[in-house]
């Protein structure tokens, strides 16, 4: 990482930032196969020795898969570990891929169904993700193969972090824009004929729209499906997860908009039906979502 500290900097923010950073000079100085078995030797001291928000892993993956046995559920968790720790080394080689060949040799990508009815015909789209494979690396990866888009993106706390990683994510024609301004500024780009893409499966913490999710009652944003109704695009959940040799692959389903208007009410109907696609997806591949995140602190 190059040095860019601000004055809003603290101290621990920037202890931080240089542990990451030689971190980062480690694993772009190896091999790919050398850097995924560091990834795992941290995920493994994180899962048997740290035991950071085991209890809350162990808890959420008990809930929503009680016929697993503690066995089973124990695994699933071992290997959240080790797919998190892989994705932040994955994220600190980002600038290895430099070329569409680099992007091919990671991800396998097939949108020509969206190109078809967005970019082909002058109009915009709405793409919905999830914390889940590695979700840094499909942004990235998908603008230098197929198409570059707008990333909504949270700010995080540590200042030279974040503008790191964001350096990161524009370094091949992507855009990013802050959530707290995703709204109008969203609005704008897909009416302009632009690609949005939105990470749809965290909770609204100031949200007033609860459904079910994985089992439990929850709020979800509704945002995306606000965005797609008021702008008349359509909307697709993309989801990449691993395979085989090191390899991710891409899965993309267009969420149907028949019988939607652009109410509160139809809003709250289209974020349903892509929370059912991407619950789908987790319940089927459950050791590739963020279970460290306190996804039902808000259940009514």
């Amino acid at each position: 990482m190059k040095r860019s500290w601000g004055d809003d900097d603290n101290i621990a923010d920037k202890a931080v930032y240089s542990l990451i950073t030689m971190l980062g000079l480690l694993v772009r100085s190896i091999s790919r196969r050398k850097s995924t078995a560091i990834a795992h030797l941290l995920g493994d001291f994180v899962y048997k020795i740290l035991k950071t928000r085991r209890p809350l892993v162990e808890k959420n993956l008990s809930y929503t898969f009680p016929q697993k046995t503690p066995a089973e559920i124990n695994a699933v968790v071992r290997q959240v570990y080790r797919n998190q720790a892989e994705n932040m080394i994955e994220v600190l080689r980002l600038p290895m891929i430099k070329t569409r060949e680099d992007a091919a040799r990671l991800l396998d990508v097939d949108a020509r169904d969206i190109i078809a009815k967005t970019l082909a015909v002058n109009k915009g789209g709405v793409l919905v993700s999830a914390h889940f494979g590695n979700w840094e690396l499909l942004a990235y990866c998908t603008g230098l193969l197929v198409f570059s888009f707008t990333i909504v993106v949270k700010e995080l706390k540590n200042h030279a972090i974040d503008r790191q990683i964001n350096l990161w994510r524009t370094m091949h024609g992507n855009k990013i824009v802050y959530d707290w301004k995703a709204l109008r500024e969203g609005l704008r780009l897909l009416r302009n004929g632009e690609l949005l893409t939105v990470l749809g499966d965290q909770s609204d913490s100031g949200g007033s729209f609860f459904t079910e999710f994985l089992g439990r009652r929850t709020t979800v944003f509704l945002g995306p499906a606000y965005l797609a109704l008021k702008a008349g695009v359509p909307l697709f959940v993309v989801m990449c997860r691993h395979t085989r040799g090191g390899r991710y692959t891409v899965d993309i389903e267009e969420i149907d908009l028949s019988g939607l208007g652009t109410s509160k009410t139809d809003a709250e109907e289209l974020a349903r039906r892509y929370t059912k696609t991407l619950e789908r997806y987790i319940y089927r591949y459950p050791e590739e979502w963020l279970w460290l995140h306190n996804r039902w602190k808000r259940t009514s």
